[in-house]
């Protein structure tokens, strides 16, 4: 795939394209290392590539997928195994060059506004995690629906309530938590149409306020950027809490081929279309 189609206003530079320009963003590099450290062996990560991967099976009638904002690659190396064509759009050049050793090949350092896509030629994007750290998120969103053709498909995650904030959500650069009503109306008004919505990982709000969100209120754990800590939480071992773990995810993915809702969890999934 030769993404000079979709843009020419990058610069190919030992495998990776690069912006000719560079803005800010609102989440720290060292964010994409402690990422790539995590991805593998979490739990987390790897549901939430099963949710986006059913998504798109069921959803999706064009087999090209740009994940926007993708850090590492990891959602794209899920979606490239399992046969979809994707480009990864990332600012960061931590994150890239990560994409890189992960084997990706279309990899487009710099944020959707550097990438400069041509308009409307985008069929299928996503923006997983990401929404929350865009200051201005309707502008964001208008910007996504300009590039995707008309009856796109964006793939849309981000974290659940706004009881739930931390000073997790703080170090990670966030403005805002959501819940889908709040995020659906967003979409709406940026032009889109909702073709689904759902929360994901039922399980995990009660464990995120009471290990998070209560002692960041006490002033407690003033200091949340832990790797070991995020490595504790993201592994599950063998056994029996594994199995039960398994067994409420996969009712979830199986909710998600079914057309149905999860009723509630630590963060809103939908799936968005572009009006035609």
């Amino acid at each position: 795939m030769d993404i000079n189609t979709f843009t020419s206003d990058l610069i190919l530079q030992d495998g990776i394209h690069f912006s000719k320009h560079k803005n800010n963003i609102s989440y720290p590099e060292k964010g994409n290392d402690d990422c790539f450290v995590l991805e593998d062996k979490s739990f987390w990560f790897n549901h939430r590539n099963r949710c986006i991967l059913e998504a798109f099976q069921k959803y999706s009638k064009q087999n090209l997928f740009f994940d926007i904002g993708g850090g590492n690659g990891y959602v794209s190396q899920h979606m490239e195994k399992a046969g979809v064509d994707t480009v990864l759009v990332e600012p960061g050049v931590n994150g890239c060059l990560n994409a890189a050793k992960r084997g990706l090949k279309n990899i487009v350092c710099a944020t959707l506004q550097e990438a400069n896509f041509k308009p409307e030629s985008l069929p299928n994007a996503g923006v997983f995690d990401v929404v929350e750290h865009i200051e201005n998120d309707m502008e964001f969103l208008q910007m996504i629906h300009g590039y995707l053709q008309p009856g796109g498909l964006l793939y849309v995650t981000v974290p659940a309530y706004q009881a739930l904030w931390s000073n997790e959500d703080e170090d990670a650069g966030h403005y805002r938590r959501y819940t889908l009503k709040s995020m659906q109306e967003v979409l709406k008004k940026a032009g889109f149409e909702i073709t689904y919505s759902s929360y994901l990982f039922s399980l995990l709000p009660l464990p995120i306020f009471l290990s998070r969100s209560l002692p960041s209120r006490l002033g407690m754990h003033k200091n949340s950027n832990d790797l070991d800590k995020y490595k504790n939480e993201h592994t599950v071992k063998s056994g029996f809490m594994d199995k039960v773990l398994n067994k409420i995810w996969d009712k979830e993915i199986q909710n998600i081929k079914l057309g149905k809702k999860t009723a509630f969890g630590s963060s809103c999934f939908i799936v968005a279309k572009k009006k035609i």
